[in-house]
């Protein structure tokens, strides 16, 4: 399907994502979070991975300034509307089924390092910069609060959201937000995308929604869920290919 605001392209299992916006380095706006929440809630089972990018030399540089003008005169209930739909954006992609992989290129700035949370596997190139400026201009990193806490820990959230400071790639390594800095950011994502395929599909799928269970639940309720996921895998087909697999010395079928 064709988008005005994103570029996409599948091939061998992997569907690489493009924001196309480079003339406001990729700042989303109402129509870009509509695509994105299409796209990402119709992956199926073929795709093995998710590459998401931005075209031109940055990222994404968070919310469109024409998009944020209107929201100027918004009436309350019009803002929890307008919000409600950029976290849905937020959700669909880290609830994506398949592991989504941010080649991060240049800035990624307020609802930018929020794409860069919801990606499972997140690289950047070391002239990458982050910043969560919100409360410069007098609002809050609201929306993507959760995914960003949840990923670099509350510590740091205090540090970066209070401050609305910018920060290197080394600092964003450091606290979690990123997992790799790399000079050949193509070459890294195929690396990654490597080690997927060596890996089941479905349990890939499985083990994502085991870490969003375990995370968001206590251990008397954690334990019960780790107990039936293991044997249900164990009990698969791929889980039973690729036991045998392992036990036989041969490679598994995927």
């Amino acid at each position: 399907m064709a988008y005005n605001t994103l570029l996409t392209e599948e091939s061998d299992g992997v569907l690489s994502v493009t924001l196309n916006r480079p003339d406001v380095h990729n700042a989303f706006n109402d129509e870009l979070i509509g695509e994105a929440i299409e796209l990402f809630s119709g992956i199926g089972k073929d795709v093995r991975a998710v590459v998401l990018r931005g075209s031109g030399p940055n990222f994404c540089a968070g919310a469109d300034l024409n998009w944020m003008s209107r929201m100027v005169s918004y009436t309350r209930e019009e803002n929890i509307r307008d919000s409600s739909k950029l976290a849905k954006m937020y959700a669909v992609v880290n609830e994506c089924p398949a592991p989504v992989i941010g080649r991060i290129q240049g800035a990624a700035i307020g609802g930018g390092v929020g794409l860069v949370a919801v990606c499972d596997i997140a690289i950047c190139a070391p002239a990458g910069r982050f910043g969560l400026s919100e409360v410069k201009l007098g609002i809050l990193p609201a929306v993507i609060s959760p995914y960003v806490i949840g990923k670099i820990g509350a510590s740091h959230a205090r540090a970066l959201f209070l401050t609305g400071e910018r920060f290197d790639a080394e600092r964003a390594l450091r606290i979690g937000l990123v997992h790799r800095v790399a000079e050949d950011l193509d070459a890294a994502v195929a690396e990654t995308i490597d080690q997927l395929k060596t890996s089941g599909p479905e349990a890939v799928r499985a083990c994502k929604k085991l870490i969003a269970h375990v995370a968001s639940h206590d251990l008397a309720e954690a334990i019960p869920y780790t107990i039936d996921a293991i044997a249900t895998r164990r009990v698969s087909e791929e889980g039973q290919q690729g036991m045998k697999a392992f036990l036989g010395k041969k490679k598994a079928p995927w």
